[in-house]
């Protein structure tokens, strides 16, 4: 079976570069997108959610915090101003912010509050059900 070729990268860093047999994340009005090799060419603005790039040795799990996904020739790319590896996440920073966002929502419920949240959510999700 043909791979893709997955590329991760952030303003600073390639998170991560390599082949994988899939790769889903979700896109913004649309839902969980998987993509496959052969997927036609694609063009989609990223939630803040996790993304799963499944490759033979297992998945890699990813925060990310918006960007965009293209594919084009059998290779993903993920273009993200902030996306974290599961296996980089500072799980009690992740709590800290969380607690930090909802008491502040809870006071404010302003939009960036909200935003805070739904990413330190997602940190704790990537990095797996010990974490919460």
């Amino acid at each position: 079976m043909a791979a893709l070729q997955v590329e991760l990268v952030s303003p600073d860093r390639i998170l991560y570069s390599g082949e994988a047999e899939m790769v889903i994340a979700r896109t913004v009005g649309g839902g969980d997108i998987a993509f496959l090799p052969g997927h036609a060419p694609f063009v989609g603005t990223l939630e803040i959610a996790t993304a799963t790039i499944r490759t033979a040795g297992g998945d890699e799990v990813v925060a990310v915090h918006g960007g965009f996904v293209e594919v084009s020739h059998d290779t993903v790319t993920i273009l993200s101003d902030v996306a974290e590896l599961a296996s980089q996440i500072d799980v009690d920073r992740a709590r800290r912010a969380r607690d930090r966002a909802e008491e502040r929502t809870r006071q404010e419920a302003d939009a960036e509050a909200e935003a805070a949240a739904r990413r330190a959510h997602v940190r704790l999700t990537a990095a797996g059900p010990a974490a919460h």
